[in-house]
């Protein structure tokens, strides 16, 4: 039998923000989790969760690699009118993934010993993002 649920995370801006708590109380049994980012301005990872400096520098990598639409060298674009984060939101999220696969067994998450769950925001204004969950057998 199957399993689904929604995670609902609140952002306060662009960033990374850990839910492996969250999804860890949610599974059990054994299977194959599947998580999926509700929003193409967001991403899912699985990173580090020790060092914060980690989350620090994978936003300011992107936001160096994918600056605001006002900045000189995104002059191109044209998607502008809901403001300078959005584009690059949509580019960012074009970049990472949207979807994520983790096994689980005997009701745990199968991930390494420094791994978490985390939602990208990459919009700059705070959201409610969805991430839906479907843990099959």
């Amino acid at each position: 039998m199957t399993h689904q649920t929604e995670f609902v995370i609140g952002t306060r801006g662009q960033g990374l923000y850990e839910f492996t708590h969250d999804v860890s109380g949610w599974v059990q049994g054994s299977g194959l989790l599947t998580l999926f980012v509700c929003h193409t301005s967001a991403s899912l990872l699985i990173q580090e969760n020790a060092d914060p400096d980690v989350k620090t520098d994978l936003a300011a990598y992107l936001h160096r690699l994918v600056p605001p639409s006002t900045d000189p060298s995104m002059h191109y674009l044209l998607h502008t009118y809901e403001g300078p984060d959005d584009i690059p939101a949509h580019i960012k999220a074009a970049l990472l993934p949207v979807s994520l696969s983790i096994p689980v067994r005997n009701g745990r998450l199968i991930l390494g010993t420094w791994q978490g769950i985390y939602l990208f925001e990459h919009r700059d204004a705070p959201q409610r993002r969805k991430v839906a969950a479907h843990l099959s057998p």
